[in-house]
């Protein structure tokens, strides 16, 4: 059986405490579950981010990669700006367990990015800082992946806005263990 674990990303939209088992930013759509092939964890991520457009709208995060221990890359939905980062992989022998979002507050009539950046902690301690934008607040740790780790992503994204809308890209992620 598939644990789906989820972040809050924006408590602020809302101005209230939400429990860590609601999502705050309704933008976009989810996209279907991606697993690993049975049996396989998440060793290592990488990001697809936009980075800053200058007074261009900026989307920041658009796409989040899981690498499974049998080394193929599974995804879900994902935006179409932006370049994939470099590969953050734990020490050999050892998995994902928990992650946390960096999200930017809802910005009024100011350009929206909502998801920015990932971090993700390996079964040993280790942790694996990512190489997305700096805005916004980092939201707490995903529920914990106890002894077979994160195995499954699945996010929700917003469309192409299209000229004259404000893209946000990546909005939200949950993590599924086996």
């Amino acid at each position: 059986m598939t644990k789906l674990m989820q972040f809050v990303a924006l408590t602020a939209v809302l101005c209230c405490f939400l429990p860590t088992t609601v999502t705050s930013i309704y933008w976009g759509d989810w996209g279907e579950v991606e697993h690993c092939p049975k049996g396989e964890q998440a060793i290592g991520f990488s990001l697809k981010t936009e980075r800053e457009q200058g007074d261009g709208d900026d989307s920041a995060l658009n796409s989040i990669s899981l690498k499974c221990s049998g080394g193929s890359w599974i995804y879900s939905t994902q935006g179409p700006w932006g370049e994939w980062g470099k590969n953050f992989l734990c020490p050999t022998g050892s998995w994902l367990t928990s992650c946390q979002l960096r999200v930017e507050p809802k910005q009024g009539a100011g350009d929206d990015t909502a998801a920015n950046n990932l971090n993700c902690m390996c079964n040993w301690g280790e942790m694996l800082y990512g190489d997305g934008l700096s805005l916004g607040s980092w939201e707490e740790w995903s529920d914990y992946c106890d002894d077979n780790g994160i195995n499954g992503i699945k996010t929700r994204v917003q469309k192409d806005q299209g000229a004259a809308g404000d893209d946000t890209s990546l909005n939200d992620v949950q993590f599924s263990c086996w």
